[in-house]
Order: structure tokens, then sequence, then C-alpha cells
């Protein structure tokens, strides 16, 4: 069975981190956020090392609703053609082991 990945934006990450500074207990904090407090703790390292600021959160783009379906399809492409290549192989093995 596949996991979704759940993708966070940036503002969500920095309020987390600040409210984790807050309350002072990450594991509680993640918990409520429905986040790992392992991730939380490395946003806090990031917010640390200044990788993850308010001007990052400001520059990211929402994606469009077009951009979205090129990039499903570029994924799905990507299978498929993964897909296809592992099946030529397997009649390319198949047909040389029947003689």
């Amino acid at each position: 069975m596949k996991q979704v990945r759940t993708r966070y934006s940036k503002e969500f990450k920095i309020k987390a981190v600040e409210l984790s500074y807050e309350r002072g207990n990450v594991q509680q904090v993640g918990t409520e956020l429905g986040i790992n407090p392992e991730t939380l703790r490395l946003w806090r390292k990031h917010v640390k090392e200044g990788k993850l600021t308010e001007e990052a959160a400001a520059k990211e783009k929402p994606k469009s609703a077009e951009q979205m379906e090129i990039a499903r399809l570029r994924k799905e492409n990507y299978e498929l053609t993964q897909e296809r290549d592992i099946l030529k192989k397997a009649v390319g093995i198949f047909s040389r082991s029947g003689k």
C-alpha cells in the first residue's frame, strides 16, 4: 500500500515552530498538529540555520490547477515508462531462457 506524503507550506512550518517554542514541548505540539515530533525538531533546526524564514514563505508561489495537472501527468508518464521498460526486460529474459 502506498503512503501519501503530506506537504506542508512554509507558513505552516514557521507557525508550528513558533508554537513549539511558546509551549516548550515539541512532543505535545507535534501530536496536536498531527505531525511527527522529529519532523518538528528538524523544522526548528532549519529555522535556527536560517533555511526556513518568513521571506522564504512569502516567495512560495501557490501552484495553479494547470501546473498541478502537468506535474501529475509527468509523474504518471514516468511511472508508465518505468513499467514499460521492466516489461521489455522481462520479455527479453523469458525469451532467452526458452532456448
